[in-house]
This record gives C-alpha cells, sequence and structure tokens, in this order.
C-alpha cells in the first residue's frame, strides 16, 4: 500500500498576484490524493490584487475539488511570521513549505512525503531546479546550480533545507517552537538547525521531489541575492556561532581577474569558437568575483535586530 500520510502544504505570498496562476495550476495537478492534504496560502500583507484574487481562487478550487485555504499575516512583514501563521491553522501531522514564485513539479508532493513512512525521518528537502531561462545570468547560475539543496545539505555546521522545498513532522515543533518571526532571512536554517541539534531526529533528501524556480535575470537582482546570502551567514553567526566568511583581499581579485584574463577567457573564447562551450564560460570568473563581493558586502552591513533573536512558540490549544 502507498503511504500517503496528510500533510498541511503552507505557502507565504506577498504582491504575488503574477504568479499565482502558475502557482494554483501545479498545485491542482499535484499527483497526491487531494483528500489527503490541506492548502494554506498566507497572505502576508500584499499591497496589491494578491489577497482578493486569492479569494477568488479558493472558492474556484473548491468547486474543482481540492482544498486551499487563504490565511492574513498582517501584523509582522515577515515569510517567516507568514509561515507561522500557517503553522497554527494546519490539521496534518506533516507539514510541507515552498514559495509562491516556485513550481511544484506534478509528482513533488507524493515524493517528498515518501521518506517519512522511515519514523526516524523527521525532515525533508526536496530538489530546487531552475525554470527554464535565456540571459546569460541565468545561465552562469544554473550552471552553479546556486538553487540546489546539495549547497546547504552539505553545510559544515549542521545541514538543512530551504523553505522553497522542505517537509517537516509538526510534532518536532513543540520542542524547538516555531521560526523566528522577525528574522528576514537564514531562518529555514535557523528551524533546520534547532531540530536537528536538539532532536533526536534525522533527515533526507529526496532529490526526485522537485519544485523549480527562476533565476534573477539582472545583475541588481542577481547580486541582491548573494547580499542576502552574507545577512544570512551574520545572522547565524549571531544566533548559532558559525564561522563568518573571511574578507576577500585585493590581491585576491587581482589574482583572480589576471588568470582569468590571460589563460582561462582566451581558452573559453577558443572553445566558444569550436562550438565546444557557451558565452557563459566566458563572464564565468568576473560574475563570481561579483557575486563575492556582493555577499561580503551584505555580511558586513548586516545587523540582527534584538527582535529577531525571539523564537515564537508551539501553538496550544487554548491559543488556537
Amino acid at each position: 500500500m502507498t503511504f500517503q500520510p496528510a500533510v498541511s502544504v503552507i505557502i507565504p505570498i506577498y504582491n504575488g498576484q503574477s504568479d499565482l496562476e502558475d502557482l494554483l495550476r501545479c498545485l491542482g495537478a499535484q499527483t497526491y490524493p487531494r483528500d489527503r492534504v490541506e492548502y494554506f496560502i498566507v497572505d502576508n500583507n500584499s499591497s496589491d490584487n494578491t489577497l482578493e484574487r486569492l479569494q477568488t481562487a479558493a472558492q474556484k478550487a473548491a468547486s474543482d475539488g481540492w482544498g486551499l485555504r487563504v490565511l492574513q499575516e498582517s501584523a509582522i512583514q515577515s515569510s517567516y511570521a507568514a509561515r507561522n501563521r500557517g503553522i497554527c491553522a494546519a490539521n496534518a501531522p506533516l507539514l510541507a513549505f515552498t514559495d509562491a514564485d516556485c513550481r511544484p513539479e506534478p509528482t513533488w508532493l507524493e515524493r517528498l512525503m515518501q521518506p517519512f513512512e522511515n519514523p526516524a525521518i523527521g525532515l525533508v528537502a526536496g530538489e530546487v531546479q531552475a525554470l527554464p531561462g535565456s540571459s546569460l545570468l541565468e545561465q552562469y547560475a544554473d550552471r552553479q546550480e546556486t538553487l540546489s539543496q546539495k549547497h546547504t545539505l552539505a553545510h559544515p555546521f549542521c545541514p538543512y533545507g530551504q523553505t522553497a522545498n522542505l517537509a517537516l513532522r509538526r510534532s518536532l515543533l513543540e520542542s524547538v517552537g516555531l521560526f523566528r518571526p522577525y528574522l528576514t532571512t537564514g531562518g529555514d536554517a535557523d528551524l533546520c538547525w534547532r531540530i536537528l541539534r536538539e532532536t533526536a531526529c534525522q533527515w533526507h533528501f529526496a532529490e526526485s521531489a522537485i519544485v523549480r524556480h527562476r533565476h534573477r535575470q539582472t545583475l541588481a537582482e542577481l547580486l541582491s541575492q548573494w547580499r542576502r546570502y552574507g545577512r544570512s551567514n551574520r545572522f547565524l553567526h549571531d544566533l548559532h556561532g558559525i564561522g563568518l566568511m573571511a574578507e576577500p583581499l585585493p590581491k585576491y581579485y587581482g589574482y583572480r581577474l589576471a588568470r582569468w584574463g590571460l589563460k582561462e577567457f582566451p581558452i573559453a573564447l577558443l572553445r566558444l569558437l569550436f562550438r565546444q562551450s557557451s558565452l557563459v564560460d566566458l563572464i564565468n570568473t568576473p560574475i563570481g568575483l561579483l557575486c563575492l563581493n556582493a555577499r561580503w558586502q551584505g555580511q558586513q552591513q548586516a545587523q540582527l535586530p534584538e527582535p529577531a533573536r525571539e523564537i515564537a512558540p508551539f501553538p496550544t490549544k487554548a491559543a488556537l
């Protein structure tokens, strides 16, 4: 008999009206039994028409035979606060998370739930792959597998899965609490680390449970992403004592650019002429150095707000 436990899927959204059509199509196409899953989309105080469109979508989902509940988190502007709102409303023993700008494949939830057949498994991370992109920056990020969970699951401090594609047992939150609601980045690592270090559960990588996400299309968006990685590193250093990224010295940049100009670029150009490489190979090193510098800047500029240390408590029946 196929293992198909009840699950609550929680998705925060903020000014995401342009994502709704594709997201809802992906949720409605899931192969998981509809009577075993409830979907919560939590509006985080959107200023566009997201909430109105969600309410209309919930009515349509009901007529199509699947459950979509619309929630609101207006008090705290944070995706983690929005996820906490969904957790408090969830009824299932298993919780799955993704994001509004992600596109789960039809078998995503089915494959994400399967590892929980082993009662020792408490956390399951699925894979995050890129949506098709045509720009050089998208190709660069795809070549680096920037979104892959393989990077976060190999973190030297402790493995963690990104909330773009993560599932866990709700009971674990009774011990460690919910997300830190005032944290703006790094909350997925923080929660996973608290679970794995404070409980006896194990984690599993469900590589075939795939959601797709679009890479950043402009240089400004790409560098903003890497500055956020730097801020996350600083916050997690303050919360968990992980090591900080060392400052890249000018001589390192000089060495890498000289190597690129004298060796890497000519080789890549020659290979391109013989159709053995692509344009992205020509810019790989300078784009990588810009991202490295952006991450350093993010780490240097970040300061953990005192409220971000707060861990939201697991909801009691009285609170519900």
